[in-house]
Parts: structure tokens; sequence; C-alpha cells
């Protein structure tokens, strides 16, 4: 009797939380498909957007998925997986955040009956693993290239890949518009594809119609001194100097002690200084260059010296725009005055500082190298402002993959579609459970364009057993048809100009399996509470240090 009572073995610190098998999958399962009903509803030309304000005030308005993923407090640690895989498509392509959020939600609701079921989690992962790897394939089979088209005709692809990006945003009125302006900004830094040299400046007032690119380098007019009025604000051809050094009159350090023998010495001391700073200045104007532009203060001596000498300077600009000048005027950032050779100076066709809404800008524009854009970017609230940028952002992600990867797919869910229908034919050709677990996986595809249906006010089943009955055709001709935003019917995506880079789908693909299977993989999650304890204990040992020395200090005083 004795030996059958065996003593309870505790291997955990007590408190320790943990939770496995079945029922802790399914956990996860649930905090996933949670995530994934948040960001459903912006998927879409008719998404919608959410408002997020945090705890210290500020307030999000958008419908890009890597931003309210971000923005979303996410304490589940099974959710946070979801966050991770936005932000890498976010980062790998730059659209699609919410499409790779909706698949893996999708993958994951699809598997939750077999596990319930008692099918275990391997069977599900290898399966869903070959899947994967079939609808890859099965995309860049579909996918259509545009290379070896003329630049103009390559412009119009790319803008349409843009206009597809930018109608699921805020500025999707504007559409065409902005993706003619994305277009030519990243075609003006060609190879160059460090995304820093496309630069975004915002200027609240005016509609969004006032936006405007600058094929060069604009920037918001930096502090100025005394005398900068009398500048001039416009060259044609100006040679430009960029430095990185102060050019004012500094006080001494403290404590600086000269000693003196003479009286008369202090004035050749005082001189000095301000032949230093003259020379400097010199120097400048014999270089031959009509505008001056330095990361560090431009004092009133300075400025003032310029404007007689009809140069225009500006101190304090942003390192960020000063690289910006330097890519695309040609010249190289100086760290002293001397020996300013003429290759070292760049130049612009013309440059001038001009009024946008309620600021003034320096504008650098037909610069010989090309290689940098700036968007100025108009409109009303600030919040609308920062969600056209995010928007714009995507779009540009989006024409810089197309120009790398030059292959397109039919988009308003016509690949989904294709893809589905192919792992549903292939999933009839194989015998043993994992028939069903692909075909699980080709009905989780159709997700996108339900949610497209649903986002629009259309009725989704109506639309997707078109969509199954057009697919189904043996002939192909079906392979591009996806869901009409317009009408609410069915439409060949292709002809209607609805695309998107191939390259956003099998990263999509990839990023929703991979989080899915690793989700699906996780049985046990153990949370120990020794972390919370031990804040508990310094925080508690803080305040009585801070009650006890209070007292201690009045003993004292007494």
């Amino acid at each position: 009797m004795a030996s059958m009572m065996q003593p309870q073995i505790i291997l955990l610190k007590e408190g320790t939380d943990t939770s496995q098998g079945k029922a802790q999958i399914l956990s996860n399962i649930n905090a996933v498909t949670a995530v994934g009903d948040v960001v459903r509803t912006t998927l879409g030309p008719r998404g919608m957007d959410k408002l997020i304000h945090d705890d210290k005030g500020s307030v999000t308005i958008s419908n890009d998925g890597a931003t309210i993923m971000k923005l979303l407090d996410i304490v589940h640690p099974a959710a946070k997986i979801l966050v991770d895989i936005a932000k890498s498509q976010d980062s790998e392509v730059g659209d699609g955040t919410t499409t790779v959020v909706l698949l893996a939600a999708e993958f994951l609701k699809e598997a939750k009956p077999f596990v319930e079921d008692g099918v275990h989690s391997q069977n599900l992962i290898r399966s869903y693993r070959t899947a994967s790897t079939l609808a890859i394939e099965k995309v860049k089979e579909l996918a259509v290239s545009i290379e070896g088209k003329s630049v103009e005709e390559k412009k119009g692809l790319l803008a349409k890949c843009a206009a597809t990006t930018l109608s699921s945003k805020l500025i999707g009125g504007e559409k065409e518009f902005f993706a003619t302006m994305v277009v030519d900004a990243v075609m003006a830094i060609g190879d160059d594809d460090r995304l820093n040299l496309i630069g975004i400046k915002k200027v609240p007032g005016g509609n969004m119609r006032d936006s405007f690119l600058v094929d060069g380098v604009a920037f918001k007019k930096t502090f100025s001194y005394a005398g900068f009025e009398q500048q001039p604000k416009k060259f044609d051809n100006p040679k430009i100097l960029l430095l990185n050094i102060e050019l004012e009159l500094k006080s001494e350090k403290e404590n600086a002690e000269i000693r003196l023998s003479d009286p008369s010495q202090y004035q050749s001391i005082v001189d000095a200084e301000w032949n230093i700073i003259y020379d400097k200045l010199d120097k400048c104007v014999e270089s031959g260059a009509k505008v001056v532009l330095s990361r560090l203060a431009i004092g009133d001596l300075a400025t003032q010296y310029f404007a007689d000498r009809d140069i225009f300077c500006a101190g304090r600009v942003a390192e960020e725009d000063l690289n910006r000048v330097a890519a695309a005027a040609g010249g190289t950032v100086q760290t002293s005055v001397n020996n300013i050779i003429p290759e070292v100076l760049g130049t612009c066709e013309i440059f001038e500082e001009k009024q946008v809404g309620g600021e003034r800008f320096n504008i650098f524009s037909g610069c010989p190298s090309g290689r940098t854009a700036t968007i100025v970017l108009r409109g009303g609230a600030d919040q609308f402002i920062e969600e056209a940028e995010r928007s714009l952002h995507d779009a540009i992600m989006i024409v810089r993959r197309a120009v790398k990867n030059s292959t397109v797919v039919p988009g308003g869910g016509a690949i989904d579609m294709e893809i589905s229908k192919y792992l549903r034919m292939h999933s009839r050709t194989i015998a043993g459970k994992s028939q069903l677990f692909i075909n699980s996986y080709a009905k989780a595809l159709e997700v996108i364009p339900r949610q497209l249906c649903d986002n629009a006010g259309f009725d989704a089943t109506d639309v997707l057993n078109k969509l199954r009955q057009k697919h189904a055709m043996q002939s192909g001709e079906g392979a591009s048809y996806g869901v009409d935003i317009n009408t609410g019917g069915i439409a060949d995506s292709f002809a209607n100009f609805v695309w998107e880079p191939a390259v956003v789908k099998i990263n999509a693909i990839n990023a929703a399996t991979e989080a899915a299977c690793l989700i699906l993989s996780v049985d046990e999650t153990v949370k120990n509470p020794k972390s919370e304890s031990a804040q508990g204990d310094a925080a508690a040992g803080a305040m009585g240090r801070g009650r006890g020395g209070g007292r201690g200090r009045g003993m004292r005083r007494r």
C-alpha cells in the first residue's frame, strides 16, 4: 500500500502556469483568429480604417496591416507571431500585410476541426508545407513578365501596380495621380534601391492634388539668422558647396586664460578670431559656390557676409537632406574650407526658395546625377497626411519590387482562386488523410476574395460560386478572373489592370504558412512567475527605502 502512494514530484516553481496538449493548441488558434478578425475588415479597396489612440493621447487612423499590428498592444505570446509576419512582409515587400495576417489566421481556422478530432499537428504541418510549395510553384507559373517593354510601356505597367496598391488606401480616390508620381520617383533613383533617397515631406493645408514631385531635393527652410532676407532666392545652374563645419564666432571655452604683458596685445587676439572666420568665409566665396549648405550653424555674421555677395546659405540642414543633395547634385560634404577643388562642388539646373502652404521650401531641381526625388504631400488633418505617407511607402516598395522582379499576377482574389482550384484538383490524386488537409488549405485561400466581397457589401457566396465556375473551365481562360469591386460581380483582373507583383503573393503564402505551422507545433506554454515576483519585490523594496529614508532625514534634522 505504501509503495502505491508515490510522493508528488514538483519540478517547477510554485505559481508557474503551464497549459499543454490539445487545449493549448486550440487556445493559440483562437487567439490568432481573434487578431485576424481585427484586421479582416481593412482588406481591399472598400476596406475600413481603424482609429487607434494610445495612452499618450496620439491618434492614428490607418488601414495598413503592419501599422495596425504594430500599434495593437498584443500580449498573447502566440498571437505576437502574427505581428512578426506582418512586419516581415512590410520590410520585405512593403504591401500585402493584411493579406498575410488573414491567410495565417484562416489556415489555422481550417486546421482547428482536425485538431479537435485528434489529428496530430505534425501531420497537418507536413501537408501545409507541401501545399505551400505547390502554391508558390503555381504562382510562378501563372506570373506574367513585364520585361523587354519600352520605357513608356513599362512606366504604364508599373503605374497600374501602384494604383492597385493605392486603391485600398485612404488616398484611393486619387490613385492615378499618386501612382504616376510614385513611378516617376522610383525611376528617378534608378538602380540604387536605398529607400531614403526618396524623401517624403508633409505640409498641412491645401488638398491632395496640390502634392507634387520634385525631381531632386526639397527640404523645409532651416533656422535663419539676420540677413537671410537680402539673399537671392533663385539661381540657374549654381555651384553648391556642402559643409559640415560651423561658420560663426564662438565664445572662448570657460576658464580660458591668456596672459598679456602689454594691453595693446589684446586687440591682436580679438582680431585673430575675426580673421579666422573671415578667412573661412573668403575661401567659401572664392570656391565660386552660389549655394552654401552646412549641417552645423551658419551664424548671422556669415549670413550677412554671404548676402552682400549674392550667395544663398542655409545652416543646420538635416544630415539626411544634406546626403540627398550630395547624391543628387554630385557634390561631396567637406569638413574643411581649405583646398576646395571644383570636383567637390555640386550643381543643379534650378535652385529656388518657394512658398508651400505655410512653409518655405528650398528646392533643388534638375540635378545631373538624378538618383533622388522628393514627394511634397499636402492635405487636411495631420492624421490624413501621415496615412497618405504610409500609403505612398507601400506603393513605392511595390514599384521597386516590380522593377527588380518584373513578374506580375492578377489581383482582386484571382490568383488565390486559381491556386485554390489547383490544390483541390491535386488533393484528389493523394491517398490518405493529407488529401483532407491540402483541401482545407485550398479552402483557406478563398478567404481573400470572400473578404473583398464582404468588405464591399456584396454577397460573398454568390460571387465565390461564379468565380469557382469560371476558374473550373478547362480552357484556362478564367484563370485571371477576380472580384469586380465596382459592380459586385466578377471580371478579368488582367484586363482591368488590377495587378500585383508575384513576389507579394509568394512572400505572403510563405510567411502565412510558416506562422501557421509554427503555432500548430507549439503544444505547451510555460509562464514563469519569477520575473513578476522579482519586479514586485523590487518595487516594494524601493517604496520601503523611500519611506525609511524620509524618516531618517527628519531625525537628523532634530
